[in-house]
């Protein structure tokens, strides 16, 4: 396909400013290419696998603890933090989590102990009781409430007793020795010249 053929798309335009649009829509499409790759999206989007969590050096210790904790032997991040009621339920909720997330790694405003927010706490509540339904119902017959109906004083969130579950509290780090670093932090995506060069400056 040629150069004219291509800009003919745009006839409103100048051949000149379809060819700067061209080159700058490139450039974005580039750039957003690489930033996608940078940041393992593909990890996250695709996969299960625990260990794309630690793409950012904050999330170390909560692998280190959920991997330590009863939990770590049946449920996965994606378990208990993203939506089961349907997949674009799950995607779009993952997608919009995620991107959250980068924005506060990029400007450096994520919290030094993360606290799950009012949407975060609503699914993890109702994957909890996804996942312990029978035993909420017929062993200990605590009954099945969500997480607005706890908001609203009609009973407790699962926390409220469990605290201590799935990341085993941040305080077992000193419990479990030597955990952080049997995290799988993966290697830089950045090339090894690049950083090279970064170094200098």
């Amino acid at each position: 396909m040629n150069l004219r053929k291509l800009t003919s798309w745009f006839p409103e335009l100048t051949y000149r400013q379809k060819v700067v649009s061209l080159v700058i829509s490139g450039v974005i499409v580039g750039l957003g290419g690489l930033f996608f790759y940078l940041l393992r999206m593909h990890t996250y989007i695709v996969g299960d696998d625990p260990a794309a969590c630690v793409n950012c050096h904050i999330m170390a210790p909560y692998y280190a603890t959920w991997a330590h904790s009863s939990h770590g032997r049946d449920a996965t991040c994606n378990d208990c933090h993203v939506p089961h009621s349907s997949i674009a339920a799950k995607y779009l909720f993952k997608g919009m989590d995620g991107m959250k997330h980068v924005a506060y790694f990029v400007t450096r405003s994520e919290r030094q102990a993360i606290m799950a927010e009012e949407a975060s706490s609503e699914v993890i509540m109702d994957n909890c009781i996804r996942c312990h339904t029978q035993l909420n119902t017929e062993f200990v017959k605590t009954g099945k409430i969500d997480y607005m109906q706890a908001k609203r004083g009609e009973g407790k969130a699962c926390w409220d007793c469990h605290r201590e579950v799935a990341h085993g509290g941040m305080n077992t780090l000193s419990r479990t020795p030597n955990a952080e670093t049997q995290v799988p932090i993966p290697p830089s995506p950045v090339p090894q010249w690049l950083q090279n060069l970064l170094e200098k400056k």
